[in-house]
């Protein structure tokens, strides 16, 4: 007599609830952990609608502490910013903040309690959570806003406690990141059994939705997992099962579940289909076309690279149409390796991955030092190679996963524009070069950067090779301070270099940026490589 009826049935089977009764599992003062990224990926939108409808009707809960990894929201008023009310939340943990205009408003006015950690540091401290050990010990965020002797990762003057600490192990330096306990989790997956088991198939990455769920149940918390479907008890094959019903509690059904807040659901995303590199934008002339091929010709053939938000994911953009991508393999935050990086709002989703990993294992990956180049962005330089992308003037961005990527990489390329806010400049071909037509407002080349997000000093003890990309220079960073290495031609070194920083770099002889970094349409990659190539579309059978 088979006995898989009694076995479903003694351990697994999970209520299904609506979003609204599931949120009453959540009490006053309670540790809510969202999971989930950036631009509705993975996000579990029902269950936060739900939690924030419940506040405005019953006025409950109030005094929650909610830690989330990635960026939840898409700057328009969704994920993190359904929740942005100092009532409902006493404390923010996050890696970045920049897609809750909402919710960061509320740390920089000092509503909130508020903290800034590594994105990989609270990822990998999730599985350390779940492992019952009492924290993360690592050499991320060392020299940076993190570390307790500078910041600790406080946000505002309303934020006293040290949740991060500095030590020393084995005659080396470190941070210390203690475990949080969790009372609820709140997950998304696309398709749960009965017993709870969840498969992520439609969805455009996998996060750390297993760490969430099993650091949840060590400390004792309730874990709730939104869903597209829900299948029948023992029906989902074993290898698509991410994270297993014993780790999780409640269902939520939501069939109109969106893969990113900007589209229902693109196979490209997903595996199931490779669009041809031809169907992606190309850049259209100005700065940031200047920037991202200027930075991709640091890209030698094999490497694999990490891009970051904004400016440098059009390096992506570039090695597409210049060939490069069957050289190269980027490998994101996420957990992709492979593919093209979307742009946007959607960072973090990747067209053609060749593999899709937890992002506790794509952070272990970058810390051992197994990125050979990363392209981030860059808001303020300073005299000593020091780059701020987290919080300036009145904008609160977060690190995301930039100390764990600059931290860990053998060569680390800063892109960005000169200056900011109402910059004009016009790209010429030919000749090639740039004319500087209205200079943009606020200087990037600073004294001192408000925040310490990419120390020089660690780097240049690290040995790491750095630059610091623009559309009218390129600098290196030396022992002596930066050095300016490349001018766009064009370009008065004078007036629109020197005028423009508030402190002397190096100058020698810098010699002219390359040509093709100014051409109207490349037909090879930036060093000089074979002609661009297309990929034709292929489907992989699932």
């Amino acid at each position: 007599m088979s006995t898989e009826g009694s076995v479903l049935s003694s351990w697994s089977v999970k209520p299904v609830l609506s979003a609204d009764a599931a949120v009453e599992l959540i009490d006053d003062a309670a540790t809510v952990f969202v999971g989930g990224s950036g631009g509705g990926v993975q996000e579990p939108s029902s269950l936060l609608r739900a939690l924030a409808r419940r506040f405005e009707t019953t006025g409950s809960p109030r005094e929650l502490t909610v830690w989330h990894c990635s960026g939840i929201g898409d700057r328009a008023g969704g994920g993190m910013s359904l929740l942005a009310d100092d009532r409902l939340v006493r404390r923010v943990v996050g890696a970045h903040w920049g897609m809750s205009p909402e919710m960061a408003a509320l740390a920089m006015e000092s509503r909130i309690e508020a903290y800034n950690l590594p994105q990989g540091a609270i990822s990998q401290l999730l599985r350390e959570t779940a492992g019952g050990r009492p924290g993360l010990v690592t050499p991320i965020g060392l020299g940076t806003f993190v570390d307790p002797r500078l910041e600790g990762g406080r946000l505002n003057s309303r934020t006293t406690e040290d949740i991060v600490e500095h030590v020393e192990l084995a005659g080396s330096e470190a941070l210390f990141y203690r475990a949080p306990r969790i009372d609820v989790a709140l997950l998304r997956a696309t398709t749960a059994d009965e017993c709870g088991n969840l498969t992520f198939e439609h969805e455009a990455a996998l996060l750390e939705g297993l760490a969430l769920a099993q650091a949840t149940r060590a400390t004792g918390g309730t874990v709730v997992a939104q869903v597209k479907n829900v299948a029948s008890g023992g029906t989902l094959h074993p290898h698509q099962v991410r994270v297993p019903g014993v780790v999780v509690d409640t269902l939520v059904l939501d069939p109109e579940q969106r893969q990113t807040c900007l589209r229902e659901h693109d196979p490209s995303f997903t595996g199931e289909l490779s669009v041809p590199v031809g169907a992606l934008p190309v850049l259209d002339a100005g700065p940031r076309r200047v920037v991202a091929r200027r930075a991709a010709a640091e890209i030698e053939p094999g490497a694999v690279v990490n891009l970051g938000v904004g400016m440098p994911d059009g390096v992506a953009l570039t090695a597409a149409e210049t060939g490069l991508l069957d050289e190269i393999a980027f490998a994101v935050e996420q957990g992709h390796v492979g593919g093209v990086p979307a742009g946007g709002v959607e960072f973090g989703a990747v067209h053609n991955a060749a593999a899709t990993l937890e992002a506790p294992s794509q952070f272990d990956f970058f810390d051992g030092g197994g990125l050979d180049v990363a392209f981030l962005g860059m808001a303020q330089v300073d005299r000593h190679g020091n780059v701020n992308v987290s919080r300036y003037g009145d904008v609160l961005s977060g690190s995301g996963g930039f100390i764990n990527i600059t931290q860990g990489t053998r060569r680390v390329v800063f892109c960005g524009t000169f200056t900011a806010g109402g910059l004009d400049v016009e790209v010429r071909a030919d000749p090639a070069g740039i004319r500087v037509r209205s200079e943009g407002r606020t200087r990037k080349f600073v004294s001192d950067v408000e925040q310490v997000t990419f120390s020089g000093e660690r780097a240049l003890r690290l040995g790491q090779q750095v630059l610091y990309v623009t559309e009218r220079a390129v600098f290196e960073l030396t022992g002596d301070g930066l050095r300016l290495v490349e001018v766009a031609p064009g370009t008065d070194i004078e007036r629109d270099v020197l005028a423009r920083m508030d402190f002397e770099p190096v100058v020698d002889t810098p010699r002219p940026m390359p040509e093709a970094a100014f051409s109207a349409a490349p037909s090879r990659d930036p060093r000089g490589g074979r002609p661009v190539n297309t990929v034709e579309p292929t489907h992989n059978e699932r």
